[in-house]
C-alpha cells in the first residue's frame, strides 16, 4: 500500500519508570513558570474551560428570560449586559484561543516529532497575556458592565456611559496572545520537524493549526489596532468612528469584520483538523483526499479576508461591492464542501468504530454541515436583507460555532485525553454527554431559523407572542445542551482524576503522539523520531 515506513524512536519505557511531564517536578510554582508545552496546553485547557462555564451560565440566564415573551427577571438593560457578556467570554476567551491554545498547544509539537515549539517562553507569556485580558475584560462587571453587544459597534460603543473602553482594552491584551501562539506554532512547523516529517507528511491537525497560525498573525493586529482607536476616542476625544467628533461608523463595522470573519476561521479551521483525525483513526483508513484536504485550509485561509463585507450588506455599501461579497461568499464553499465530501469517503467502508470521539465528530458533521450552507443563505445578498439581524443569523453562527467549533474541541478532548492525562475516560459517561449535547444543541438552535424567517430580531428581551412557541423550545433544549456539556466535563476531570490507566496507542492511531508513552516524558521523545512513507502510514 505504501513505499517503506518506519518511526524509529527508542522511548521512555526504559528510562525512569513513571516520571513523565506531570510528575517531573511538582508544585503551583513550577507550572505558573513551566515552558514545558504540554503543561502550557494543561493550564490552557482548564483555564478555557472555566471560561466555557462562565459563558454558558449567562447563555442559560439569557435562554431564561425568553421564556416569556415579557420581562421575567431581566430588565433591558441587565438583559443587553449579560448578551454582551456572554457573546464576548465566548469569542474571545473561550473558542478564539480554544483548540489551538489547547490542543495545538499540547500536540502538534508531538505530532511533527518536535520537542518543545520554537519559542517556548513566548507561548506562556501568549497565556499570561489571555488570563491578563481576560481579568480587565471581566472586571468591568464592577465598573457599570458592557451593553453594546460583542461587536461593539459604533457609534454606541464610542458613546456608552457603560465600561466599554475596559472590555476593550481587554480584549486588546488577549489579541497578543493569539498573534504570539501563531508566531510561535508557524516557526516551530517551518523549523522544528523531525526527520522524514515533510510537509505533505504532516498530520492534518498540524496542517490546520498552521493555517490558523496564519490567520491569527495576520488579522489579529487589525483588530487590536481598531479596539485601540475605539478606545482612544472614548478616552482622548479623537474623532475616528463617532460622527459627532467627525468620524464614520461604518469604518467601524469594515475593521471589526476584517478581523472578525477571518477569526470565524480561527475558530472553526482546527476544528477541520481534529475531525480529520478523529474519522481516519475511527474508521481505521487512510484519510480520503490528503491534500485537497490540507490545500483547502490554506485556499479557506486566503478567501477569508475577502469576504468581509457579507456582513454589511445593509450598511449602505453599493450593490456591486454586495454582488462582489456575495460572489467571494459562494467561493468560500468550495474547500469547505471538499472536506466533508472527503471525510464523508473516509467513512465509506471504513471499519468504523462508535466512540465518544466518534460520537462527537459524526456530529460535527451534522452541525457544521447545517451552519455551512445557512452561511451560503446569509452570503447571498437578496436573502441577507431580509434574514439580516435576525434570529436565523443567530441560529446560523451557533451552528457553525458552537455546533462546529466546540462540538470538536469536546471530540479532541476526549481523544486525546488519554495522552494528556495517561487515564482513560468513562466510556458510557462520554458517549451520553455527546447524545445530549447533539439532542439539545438542535432543540436550542433549529427553532430559531423558523423564528428568523418570521421575522424575530435578534437581542431583544421582550418579543411578540406569536414567537412564545419557538423560545420555549429553544429554552429547554438550552438545559439538555447545558447537562451534556456538563457530563463531558465532569466525564474529563473524573478521568483525569480517578480514570483508569491509558495504553500508549488506546485507539489504534497513526501518527507519532501514538507512539510514545501515556502521559508523555518532558522531552516528548528519547531520540528524535525519523519518518517515511505516506502521511498516516508511517507507523
Amino acid at each position: 500500500m505504501a513505499e517503506t515506513k518506519t518511526v524509529d524512536n527508542a522511548h521512555a519505557h526504559g528510562s525512569q519508570e513513571g516520571v513523565n511531564y506531570l510528575n517531573e517536578t511538582s508544585g503551583l510554582w513550577s507550572w505558573l513558570t513551566t515552558v514545558d508545552h504540554k503543561r502550557i496546553g494543561v493550564m490552557y485547557i482548564y483555564t478555557i474551560i472555566a471560561f466555557f462555564v462562565v459563558g454558558g451560565l449567562f447563555a442559560l440566564a439569557l435562554r431564561l428570560e425568553l421564556l416569556t415573551a415579557e420581562k421575567l427577571f431581566m430588565t433591558a438593560d441587565v438583559y443587553n449586559q449579560v448578551m454582551t457578556f456572554h457573546g464576548s467570554i465566548m469569542v474571545f476567551m473561550v473558542i478564539v484561543p480554544g483548540v489551538p491554545a489547547m490542543l495545538g498547544n499540547f500536540m502538534m509539537p508531538i505530532m511533527i516529532g518536535a520537542k518543545d515549539v520554537a519559542f517556548p517562553k513566548l507561548n506562556l507569556a501568549s497565556w499570561y497575556c489571555l488570563i491578563i485580558g481576560a481579568v480587565i475584560a471581566v472586571a468591568s462587571l464592577f465598573f457599570g458592565g458592557v451593553d453594546t453587544g460583542w461587536t461593539f459597534y459604533t457609534p454606541y460603543s464610542a458613546q456608552s456611559a457603560t465600561a466599554v473602553a475596559m472590555v476593550v482594552f481587554g480584549a486588546f491584551v488577549m489579541g497578543f496572545s493569539s498573534i504570539l501562539t501563531g508566531l510561535n506554532f508557524i516557526v516551530t512547523i517551518h523549523k522544528l520537524r523531525c526527520k522524514g516529517m515533510t510537509m505533505m507528511r504532516m498530520p492534518l491537525f498540524v496542517w490546520s493549526i498552521y493555517a490558523t497560525a496564519i490567520l491569527q498573525v495576520i488579522a489579529t493586529p487589525v483588530l487590536g489596532i481598531t479596539l485601540l482607536l475605539l478606545v482612544a476616542e472614548r478616552i482622548f476625544g479623537v474623532g475616528v468612528f463617532d460622527p459627532a467628533l467627525g468620524g464614520d461608523p461604518v469604518l467601524f463595522q469594515h475593521f471589526f469584520w476584517f478581523y472578525s470573519h477571518p477569526a470565524v476561521y480561527i475558530m472553526i479551521v482546527p476544528a477541520f483538523g481534529i475531525v480529520s483525525e478523529i474519522i481516519s483513526t475511527f474508521s481505521q483508513k487512510t484519510i480520503f483526499g490528503y491534500k485537497a484536504i490540507a490545500f483547502s485550509s490554506m485556499a479557506i485561509t486566503f478567501l477569508s479576508f475577502l469576504v468581509w463585507g457579507h456582513h454589511m450588506f445593509v450598511s449602505g455599501q453599493s450593490p456591486v461591492a454586495g454582488t462582489i461579497f456575495t460572489v467571494l461568499t459562494m467561493l468560500v464553499g468550495v474547500p469547505t464542501a471538499i472536506k466533508l465530501f472527503n471525510w464523508v469517503a473516509t467513512l465509506y467502508k471504513g471499519q468504523i468504530t462508535l466512540s465518544t470521539p466518534m460520537l462527537y465528530a459524526l456530529s460535527f458533521l451534522c452541525l457544521f454541515t447545517i451552519g455551512g450552507l445557512t452561511g451560503l443563505f446569509l452570503g447571498a445578498f437578496a436573502v441577507d436583507v431580509h434574514l439580516h439581524d435576525t434570529y436565523f443569523v443567530v441560529a446560523h453562527f451557533h451552528y457553525v460555532m458552537l455546533g462546529g467549533a466546540i462540538v470538536a474541541m469536546f471530540g479532541g478532548l476526549f481523544y486525546w485525553m488519554p495522552k494528556i492525562s495517561g487515564k482513560m475516560y468513562d466510556e458510557l459517561l462520554g458517549k451520553v454527554s455527546a447524545v445530549l449535547v447533539f439532542i439539545g444543541f438542535n432543540v436550542t438552535f433549529l427553532p430559531q431559523f423558523v423564528m428568523g424567517s418570521l421575522g424575530m430580531p435578534r437581542r431583544y428581551a421582550t418579543y411578540d407572542g406569536i414567537y412564545s412557541g419557538y423560545h420555549v423550545l429553544s429554552t429547554i433544549g438550552s438545559w439538555v445542551l447545558a447537562l451534556g456539556f456538563g457530563v463531558a466535563i465532569y466525564a474529563l476531570i473524573k478521568a483525569a482524576i480517578k480514570g483508569e490507566k491509558a495504553p500508549e496507542d488506546p485507539f489504534k492511531g497513526t501518527t507519532l503522539e501514538w507512539t510514545i508513552p501515556s502521559p508523555p516524558i518532558h522531552t516528548n521523545f528519547e531520540t528524535s523520531p525519523k519518518v517515511s512513507g505516506r502521511p498516516y502510514e508511517y507507523r
